[in-house]
């Protein structure tokens, strides 16, 4: 039977089965040491000071004076990574949250029983001492494909993007044991995009099925082909599209160039099922009508807006994003501690259990945090939860 842990606001550990950890008791045990190796100074030092302080929340909600935390200052560099990391071992230290980014991870293989709990959302070539704990592709696909087949959606296009980001994203593709309908990778240019979804969309022959159209009924001396004829002079297009859904692995303003490349080639959004990937419940959503009824998987809300309140009463501000996964991360090391005698060896991770946190419910497999994500849509200016 799977275990269910939940940490919520305060980080409380707890038993959803009849196993007990009664008997385990930390404050017999040594000191716990957790490394944190994030940017705090330089290009990216709010995102490391915010996860930084989601720790100390998290570490206050625990409440338990066994265990210390060791931040250390990468810069954003995966040299200085290395350099941090080793430094860290030195100190007995096993378990490390962070790095955070990606390409930050290169060097890691160097440092040997230490297991790094990385936020990126990347799970391609991940070194075997690294799980990645970040909102990976793969949870969201999966959360995706659930809501395709619930619609009876059998005819989704995917739009890749030419970024960094294609490989992992096709990588995650070739994962899923669904057959989408076509898969496109688009220039990010807006010039060569709108050309590329008006190929798609088949905008050129709509449009000149439409002038043809036009043509026929302005011979028609009848009163319906007048009404007709006057309601298709209003329309740019006619013909039905190919497919009934895109997904659109793309963020911020290049998501909105999308849309709207869709809407310019005459592409009804209350016809299609317009997808993306997680927004973090950004609010610019509201303001484009080509982003309005998009679906998007991601945490629960509830949570996630209970995390920030907690962030901004203690700090005066907004934390990033991925700073409520650190949160959870240390609860859900402080777990793993308290029912293994206090070691936290990378194997003690591996083993096949459930939790809940902030972020939902998840599990670890191949190195990997998968996450069970909700489904929202952006309606009359929120988000609204897909059931």
């Amino acid at each position: 039977m799977k275990l269910i842990i939940s940490f919520f606001c305060f980080v409380s550990i707890c038993m959803a089965n009849t196993e007990t950890v009664a008997n385990t008791d930390l404050e017999n045990e040594k000191i716990i040491k957790i490394g944190l190796i994030a940017p705090l100074s330089g290009e990216f030092m709010e995102v490391g000071e915010s996860i930084l302080n989601s720790v100390r929340i998290a570490l206050n909600k625990v409440n338990s004076e066994k265990i210390e935390i060791f931040p250390k200052d990468n810069k954003g560099d995966p040299d200085q990574t290395l350099t941090a990391a080793k430094e860290l071992q030195q100190l007995g230290i096993s378990v490390i949250i962070g790095p955070v980014f990606n390409e930050n991870l290169i060097y890691l293989n160097e440092v040997e029983n230490v297991t790094f709990l990385s936020l990126t959302n990347k799970i391609k070539n991940l070194p075997k001492n690294v799980i990645s704990v970040g909102i990976n592709g793969n949870s969201q696909f999966k959360r995706i494909i659930s809501f395709l087949k619930k619609e009876n959606l059998s005819k989704t296009i995917v739009l890749i993007p030419k970024t960094e980001n294609e490989n992992e994203i096709k990588y995650i593709l070739s994962k899923q044991k669904h057959k989408f309908y076509k898969i496109y990778s688009y220039d990010v240019s807006p010039e060569k995009l709108t050309k590329q979804i008006q190929q798609m969309t088949r905008y050129a022959q709509r449009k000149e099925d439409l002038r043809r159209r036009i043509k026929i009924l302005e011979k028609s001396e009848l009163e319906k082909d007048k009404k007709r004829l006057e309601k298709l002079k209003k329309r740019d297009t006619i013909g039905k599209i190919n497919f009934d859904s895109i997904i659109i692995a793309d963020f911020d303003e290049n998501l909105k160039s999308v849309t709207t490349s869709f809407l310019y080639s005459d592409v009804n959004p209350n016809q299609i099922k317009f997808i993306t990937l997680n927004q973090w419940f950004d609010e610019s959503l509201f303001k484009e009508n080509s982003t309005n009824n998009i679906y998007f998987p991601s945490i629960n809300k509830e949570n996630y807006n209970r995390f920030k309140e907690t962030y901004f009463i203690n700090f005066n501000k907004n934390p990033t994003e991925i700073a409520v996964i650190s949160y959870d991360i240390l609860g859900l090391i402080y777990y793993l501690a308290k029912t293994n005698n206090g070691k936290i060896e990378k194997k003690v991770f591996l083993k096949k259990k459930k939790f809940f946190g902030e972020v939902g419910s998840f599990e670890i497999k191949n190195n990997t945090i998968n996450y069970e994500l909700d489904l929202y849509q952006v309606v009359n200016n929120n988000f609204m939860v897909i059931k």
